[in-house]
């Protein structure tokens, strides 16, 4: 008989059992169910709700089923639905009676709301954790390439010179925000349930604060409606760990361009390559493509749990049995890939000529040469103008503009004069764009000490 069972007058058809049931997936939460039900026994016991020896067999109980688990010794039932119903089940068997107090002043609402959290609390310490040992990677390649020319592209199309210090340091940045929304969320996800009840709390005197510091929570929830059915937070992780595969996805993006015989920028260790099954000469970037596929898979996680929840009326409804498998997918997901993704970039060879080669292409220095008219005294539209007229008159000679000779810079402006080369050479291009957050050397070298000031921050 269902624990659940005592007003119903016949069991539940069989295929009810195989629909309701959520243990194929939610037994990952094992150890945190185990782990609330510790708590709340022994706050019972502690107000005096249960006896403290009730209280201490229950705890020894689900210590022992929790060490059984662990060793492979326990399978867990369909029938007992999830993983609460189990452990609890199983709780009873171990030491009878005694086990069924383990629910006084608990609902099953409450207490998936706790579990929930408490897992996405350990998942987003271990997110944050392999954030930061990419960022730590992408700082060490910075400073192995503050000197590395590249073009940077709009509409991947040639603009102006930069280098690839600069490039990985804006990657950086994107999963040094990553890092800050998803610890900005563990904020809103720290805030412990237990205790709302089905939805209307409970007659007993819990102790809530008491559970909640046993949990290491930093709060509890204000209002038992909201403390059931709220997932803003598992919505709000989700959108982080979206936020997160899109930057992984962008960079992705570069790499297999970058790996392209047209771009020739990079060459992919062969550890995270692959090749064809009928062109003995492909070396495909497969490792890039499926976290770029992967992205996709995350996103939909994050659709179907706002889809799921945008309609549901207070408080509980079984419609929110279907925020875990969304959250479990996106947590596997997310962390195989940032892992994945961090050994394939730490092992890929950049190929530096190439990428300065690429610079003398596509007039990346024609910013510099209006710019240096305008330090002549010309307004930036004029400017703007003359040099437009220049990028033509060398497409049309099959020029650029190093090539030109003064003769021929002044017959669009007197005001070019023989520094013009100087001016718009690649590598001051680069240099002279001193300013805080720019792409030169001294500027990158800024940008670097800050950021290894962000990452003693957060793992000091």
């Amino acid at each position: 008989m269902k624990l659940w069972g005592g007003r119903f007058e016949k069991s539940t058809d069989k295929k009810v059992d195989d629909f309701h049931s959520s243990i194929a997936f939610d037994a990952r939460l094992y150890r945190q169910d185990i782990k609330g039900s510790i708590a709340h026994a022994k706050m019972l016991a502690a107000c005096g709700i249960i006896s403290g020896e009730e209280g201490d067999a229950i705890v020894k109980g689900l210590e022992s089923i929790l060490d059984d688990i662990d060793k492979g010794k326990i399978e867990f039932s369909k029938e007992a639905e999830d993983i609460h119903m189990n452990i609890e089940s199983l709780l009873i068997e171990k030491i009878g009676d005694v086990g069924k107090k383990l629910h006084t002043g608990r609902s099953r609402n409450d207490q998936v709301a706790l579990d929930i959290r408490m897992y996405l609390k350990d998942e987003i310490d271990e997110i944050s954790s392999l954030i930061a040992t990419l960022q730590r990677v992408l700082l060490n390649m910075a400073k192995e390439h503050q000197h590395t020319l590249m073009p940077g592209y709009t509409h991947l199309q040639p603009a102006q010179p930069i280098t690839l210090a600069h490039h990985l340091m804006a990657y950086f940045q994107m999963f040094k925000r990553d890092w800050q929304r998803f610890r900005d969320c563990r904020k809103r996800t720290d805030i412990m349930p237990l205790g709302s009840g089905a939805l209307a709390g409970t007659t007993y005197p819990l102790n809530r604060n008491y559970v909640a510091d046993m949990l290491d929570f930093s709060d509890i929830t204000d209002n038992s409606l909201d403390g059931v059915s709220d997932r803003d937070f598992a919505l709000e992780f989700l959108s982080c760990c979206s936020i997160l595969m899109m930057h992984l996805s962008r960079f992705c993006e570069e790499i297999i361009l970058w790996a392209t015989k047209e771009f020739d920028f990079i060459e992919l260790d062969d550890g995270f390559s692959t090749g064809s099954s009928i062109m003995p000469q492909k070396k495909n970037p497969d490792v890039a493509e499926l976290i770029r596929g992967k992205t996709g898979r995350v996103y939909g996680n994050l659709i179907s749990l706002l889809t799921v929840m945008k309609s549901l009326p207070l408080a509980y409804n079984k419609d929110m049995q279907e925020d875990k498998e969304p959250v479990f997918d996106a947590v596997d997901t997310v962390k195989k890939c940032v892992a994945i993704f961090t050994d394939m970039v730490k092992t890929t060879k950049f190929k530096k000529d190439n990428m300065k080669a690429a610079c003398l292409d596509g007039f990346l220095n024609a910013t510099d040469a209006a710019d240096y008219l305008v330090g002549k005294g010309i307004p930036f539209r004029r400017a703007h103008e003359i040099t437009g007229r220049l990028v033509l008159y060398c497409i049309k000679n099959n020029k650029d503009l190093q090539q030109l000779s003064l003769d021929e810079y002044k017959t669009f402006c007197q005001a070019f004069d023989k520094d013009i080369y100087d001016h718009i050479d690649i590598k001051n291009c680069v240099y002279q764009r001193k300013i805080q957050g720019g792409p030169s050397p001294q500027a990158v070298a800024q940008a670097i000490k800050k950021g290894e000031e962000f990452l003693q921050s957060i793992q000091g």
